[in-house]
C-alpha cells in the first residue's frame, strides 16, 4: 500500500531536519494513538549523514481474523532512517523484529523550503503479506503511521517554538 503525509513548519528545512536527526527529538515523544513511544537503539553521525535507529511497538488493535495469525504483542519493529543534512532528504526502513517475511515497508521524504516555513513531504510504501486479511493490516498500519507522523509534526514544530 503506497502513503504519503505532508508535515508544514514554521521553522525552515535545515531546522527541522536537524530536530528530526537529534535523538533528544525523540525522547520527549508521548505515546500516539496507535504507536508506541520509540526506544532509541542507535544514533551515528558521519559528516552531513546521520543515521538514526529507533524501535516502535503497534499499539491500536487489529482486526479479528488477523489475532488469528499474528500477536499484537509482536508487531514491533525497529526504523532505520538515514538524514542527508545538506541534501534534506531521509531515507526510511522498517525492520520488523518478528514477521519479517510478512511486513515490507520503506519510506523517504523531502524537507523542502516554502516561503514561511517549510514541509517534509513523506511518501511510501508498506506491504503485509498476510492471506485474506493483509489489506485490512496494511490500512490499520498506515492509519497508525499517518496519524503519528501528524503528531510527531506538532511536537516538532513546538521544540522550534513555530507553532
Amino acid at each position: 500500500m503506497k502513503f504519503d503525509a505532508k508535515q508544514q513548519f514554521g521553522a525552515d528545512a535545515a531546522a527541522v531536519i536537524e530536530c528530526y536527526s537529534s535523538a533528544e527529538m525523540y525522547q520527549q515523544l508521548p505515546e500516539f494513538g496507535r504507536i508506541s513511544r520509540p526506544d532509541l537503539v542507535d544514533r551515528t553521525e558521519h559528516g552531513d549523514t546521520v543515521k538514526l535507529s529507533l524501535r516502535y511497538k503497534f499499539t491500536a488493535d487489529l482486526p479479528t481474523a488477523a489475532l488469528a495469525i499474528i500477536d499484537p504483542d509482536r508487531l514491533t519493529w525497529v526504523e532505520e532512517t538515514t538524514y542527508d543534512l545538506v541534501g534534506l532528504t531521509s531515507r526510511i526502513r522498517l525492520v520488523p523484529d518478528h514477521y519479517a517475511s510478512k511486513l515490507e515497508a520503506s519510506a523517504s521524504a523531502r524537507f523542502v523550503d516554502r516561503g514561511d516555513g517549510s514541509i517534509r513531504d513523506v511518501s511510501g510504501d508498506l506491504r503485509v503479506r498476510v492471506l485474506l486479511v493483509g489489506g485490512q493490516v496494511e490500512r490499520a498500519i498506515v492509519d497508525g503511521l499517518k496519524e503519528h507522523l501528524a503528531e510527531e509534526a506538532e511536537l516538532v514544530a513546538k521544540i522550534l517554538g513555530a507553532n
